[in-house]
């Protein structure tokens, strides 16, 4: 956990290489421009470790840089430790939810654990869908319910922060 002034969120997906790494990257940039890189820390993860080292999927990453965010990072496994270095642990959907329920090593982690989709202000979705296996569009919307969701994340955490 960090210090009362700083605050971290954890993105998590299935296999962090399309909605957490979006997550995190979204989150960066409007980091970056409400000028809070300094008091709050994001991260991405998956709940399985097949993709591990590998970088943001092409198509998500084309389709966050045509809006203008840059995209970086490489795919790990969520681990214990992140229950203890991050304050928020943000889901993708209600599969990966349980999945990393069930690895929390206590009530104080498990409280930790909310739904991504819990933060969007103009989307209502229970799930930001996984578009691995869709097409185009599948990409657009993912995108559209990241950035929704990211600011309805920094909303929440500037009211925890002042």
């Amino acid at each position: 956990m960090q210090s009362p002034s700083s605050f971290s969120v954890l993105f998590v997906c299935w296999g962090n290489i399309c909605r957490s790494p979006a997550g995190e990257n979204v989150f960066q940039h409007l980091l970056q421009d409400h000028h809070m890189v300094n008091r709050i820390t994001c991260d991405s993860a998956g709940t399985i470790d097949a993709h591990t080292g590998k970088a943001p999927d092409e198509r998500m990453r084309d389709t966050l840089e045509n809006r203008g965010i840059s995209v970086s990072g490489s795919a790990r496994k969520i681990s214990l430790d992140d229950f203890r270095n991050f304050d928020l642990i943000l889901t993708m959907d209600d599969f990966n939810r349980k999945e990393v329920l069930s690895i929390a090593p206590d009530v104080k982690a498990r409280a930790k654990v909310q739904p991504f989709t819990s933060f969007c202000e103009n989307h209502e979705a229970s799930e930001v869908p996984d578009p691995y296996y869709g097409g185009p569009s599948g990409f657009t919307l993912v995108a559209d319910l990241i950035e929704d969701g990211c600011q309805g994340v920094l909303d929440h955490i500037e009211k925890q922060l002042s």
